[in-house]
């Protein structure tokens, strides 16, 4: 197959990923064939609601062994959902249906169909139960990968903290020269293999300004000797910078990727600047795996109003790449 098939799990389905996926179609045309892991039921019950209906062709699969792709189709691999309604609340009871929805995507993927993933949003607080950070780590533990990252990439700018969904209180005794050197490592490598460069890292400090009244300084005693090693090695990176400055239009054209010690630090003035111009990139897997950038936006479910660019954005990286 000279496109390999894009694996689409709905996530949580109570969410606006279904409207944001009816919008992308009708956006754009892509040359990959779209095979979406989800409920046809909810499919329906969405389409009516949503009135996207008339626009959407579709097909229901029962095997890849011996079904043609189309990318003229929405190819439906179909997921048991116990759902009377076209929204509601979000909750446990939708576990079952993420996970089914998963567990198919990695068997396919492990049948070297393709390669390459994107999952809805899911709830963190209802599917991952506190035994995952995000699913960042759901999938690096469902495919044995020890050594992964976040990547919030866009062309222009990308950012990656180097600890995800993590309470503030942890993140300094999570903090390590090795946990960064494995970042670091896995951003230079997805540049080089995806673009034929080594990026300009900066990396930010813990601390405001990169100083601190304590008597260890984390700037000082990790991330210094860190930057130094690494820079040594031929990676082009420098810091600590102080996060308060370093998104300014004038620092941060200087680089490729802002590296941050938490998530808020480097996700929150990445989302001011770019909104919905961004996906999620994990590093680090045996295949490629994005997201958009949102969550399942609870407070919009129903109204039609969702902007479906970040979306647009995961499916056309796979499909050029």
């Amino acid at each position: 197959m000279k496109n390999k098939p894009i694996l689409i799990v709905n996530g949580e389905p109570n969410s606006i990923f279904l409207e944001i996926f009816f919008k992308s179609l009708e956006y754009k045309k892509f040359k990959s064939p779209l095979i979406l892991i989800s409920s046809l039921k909810l499919l329906k019950l969405q389409m009516r609601k949503l009135k996207f209906k008339k626009n959407i062709k579709l097909v229901n699969i029962r095997s890849l062994d011996d079904c043609k792709l189309d990318n003229k189709f929405i190819n439906l691999i179909n997921i048991n959902l116990n759902q009377k309604k076209a929204f509601e609340k979000i909750s446990s009871k939708s576990n079952l249906f993420i996970k089914n929805s998963f567990d198919i995507a990695l068997k396919i993927i492990n049948q070297n169909i393709t390669d390459k993933l994107i999952n809805g949003p899911i709830s963190k607080k209802e599917f991952l139960d506190k035994k995952y950070l995000g699913i960042t780590e759901y999938l690096a533990k469902k495919s044995g990968s020890k050594k992964v990252a976040m990547l919030i990439f866009n062309k222009d700018l990308s950012v990656c903290p180097i600890t995800t969904h993590l309470p503030i209180k942890m993140v300094s005794k999570i903090i390590t020269k090795k946990l960064i050197c494995e970042k670091i490592l896995l951003i230079n490598k997805f540049y080089y293999i995806n673009f034929g460069f080594k990026p300009k890292i900066a990396v930010l400090g813990l601390n405001p300004h990169c100083e601190t009244i304590d008597n260890f300084s984390e700037d000082e005693k990790i991330l210094k000797p860190t930057i130094k090693q690494l820079h040594n090695l031929g990676y082009k990176i420098s810091g600590p910078y102080s996060a308060d400055t370093i998104f300014l239009k004038n620092n941060r054209k200087k680089f490729d990727v802002i590296v941050g010690m938490y998530h808020d630090q480097v996700l929150t003035p990445f989302k001011t600047l770019y909104e919905y111009d961004a996906i999620n990139i994990t590093l680090g897997l045996p295949f490629k795996r994005i997201s958009p950038d949102h969550g399942p936006n609870v407070e919009m479910l129903g109204k039609n109003s969702s902007n479906p660019f970040s979306l647009i954005k995961a499916i056309s990286f796979l499909d050029k790449n």
